[in-house]
């Protein structure tokens, strides 16, 4: 039974059209699987009973010949996807008793399907971190560890570790996860999976908890590139009730894969080497830029010179937006109030953000304020703006010369969860390095298992593409994952 959780979601998709199993065992086999690695804390919220009873409805859909998309595979969702009469807590203390009345555009999508929710996943507090340390339910723990210290717990990455960690261990066929500044491409790359953010609009982001709306967007974590398109295929497209979806038909992904990538032209950007970087790292990135050739695709040297302000501008325009985003938590309509006895409105508003949101927010939400404020504005966030407008140029032109971009994902493995409380923050924001300019410019971008480093931990190469153009970044891929699993 538990060899079940081990099938890629088109291999489970055809055992259930084959009856070899029913949805209805196929999730007792994932539930099962959850109840033995609760130590990974990768779930926030277990919804088993309503799991089983769409797992029921699929079986009757399956024996009536009426099998949609997803039909009885079960999956799991970040918990900032608002889901109707299911908690829904962006992993803070603001929201932890938050339901939800109504259902984000995503999680109805799969749910059209014919997919299973099996639970919401672990996540750092509103999105904000790349470790899933800054839950208020506590760290998510990866599935992988390190040979030399293989007591230590590591982080998963984030903020959609929780999501990571479930695909990883087995815990589910798929997840949800958002794309800030890399929050799904990085744990992907630090958990073996494959993590996609397409282009910004591609997904609504109607019932989605927003951290920076110019820069969110949902995703998918899968165990195959094969998978994460026919996931990101169902999870997109246009929605009335988000402004800033587009409005164009949505490829179909899965169905015109193609690992032919022979004439693809293919950038490297000296900018993504860096100094301190792992030496496998750069062996990774150079196998890959082998493997690419070896398929028929062509090289091409290419430079995005404004890639190392990414970081910077990153942590003025993400902060700024959130602090916007954010306000609306005060205690009054919903989420956590401060008690207190002949408190004024503003004390409670102070009591109740105060007591809420973790550190983290909190210290994001005073640098958005900061850098929005009069006489700080110009020099900040304007600036900020006007660079960003700069690494959009950077990509604009160099699309003009290539078809896709291959980059490492991170410029690190997993770390330690204990080193990720006691380290440099500014070390930490670093490993988003690769993978914000993807966000700051609205291009797909997706990374996908490598290899190892020499301590057994994974390691991801990340692929971007032109605006709208999802179909060539998982072709690519596709021709990467091939001859990686050789």
């Amino acid at each position: 039974m538990n060899d079940l959780t081990k099938l890629t979601v088109r291999h489970a998709l055809n055992g259930l059209k084959a009856k070899n199993f029913s949805a209805v065992e196929l999730t007792r086999a994932y539930i099962k699987n959850i109840e033995a690695n609760r130590h990974l804390n990768a779930f926030i919220t277990e919804t088993f009973d309503l799991a089983l009873e769409q797992a029921k409805k699929s079986d009757e859909k399956i024996a009536k010949g009426e099998m949609r998309d997803l039909e009885g595979i079960p999956l799991a969702s970040k918990d900032l996807f608002c889901t109707k009469n299911v908690r829904t807590t962006c992993a803070s203390k603001m929201l932890a008793d938050f339901v939800p009345t109504y259902e984000s555009t995503v999680t109805q999508k799969l749910l059209d399907a014919g997919a299973v929710m099996i639970g919401k996943t672990n996540m750092d507090e509103f999105a904000m971190g790349s470790s899933t340390t800054n839950s208020y339910f506590g760290p998510a723990v990866n599935p992988y560890k390190k040979r030399s210290t293989s007591e230590e717990d590591l982080v998963t990455g984030g903020s959609s570790g929780g999501s990571a960690a479930a695909v990883a261990a087995n815990l589910c066929a798929g997840a949800t996860g958002s794309d800030t500044g890399g929050s799904i491409r990085q744990p992907a790359s630090f958990t073996n999976i494959v993590g996609v953010k397409p282009t910004y609009g591609r997904c609504s982001r109607y019932g989605m908890v927003a951290f920076a709306s110019s820069l969110d967007q949902a995703g998918i974590l899968a165990k195959d590139v094969c998978d994460a398109a026919l996931l990101q295929r169902i999870i997109s497209g246009f929605d009335v009730k988000d402004s800033t979806s587009i409005n164009l038909p949505v490829p179909q992904f899965d169905k015109l894969l193609n690992s032919n990538i022979k004439g693809k032209k293919i950038g490297i950007a000296k900018e993504y080497h860096l100094d301190f970087m792992p030496h496998e790292i750069d062996d990774l990135w150079a196998r890959g830029k082998e493997i690419l050739k070896k398929r028929g695709a062509e090289i091409v040297e290419i430079s995005l010179p404004h890639t190392k302000y990414a970081p910077s501008i990153y942590y003025v325009i993400a902060p700024a937006e959130c602090s916007s985003n954010l306000a609306r938590f005060d205690g009054v309509r919903y989420g956590f109030r401060a008690e207190g006895e002949n408190l004024s409105l503003a004390e409670m508003y102070e009591k109740t953000r105060a007591q809420s949101f973790g550190a983290e927010v909190q210290k994001r939400i005073l640098t958005g304020t900061y850098v929005l404020s009069a006489g700080y504005y110009d020099a900040y966030y304007k600036k900020a703006q006007k660079v960003r407008n700069l690494v959009r140029q950077d990509f604009i032109e160099a699309f003009k010369k290539v078809d896709a971009i291959l980059t490492p994902t991170t410029p690190n493995a997993a770390f330690g969860i204990n080193e990720a409380k006691t380290t440099d923050p500014i070390k930490i924001y670093l490993n988003d390095a690769f993978s914000i300019p993807a966000n700051l410019a609205g291009l797909p971008a997706m990374s996908l298992p490598a290899g190892f480093d020499n301590d057994g931990l994974p390691l991801g190469l990340q692929i971007m593409a032109k605006p709208l153009d999802e179909q060539t970044m998982f072709d690519v891929a596709l021709a990467l994952e091939e001859e990686i699993k050789k």
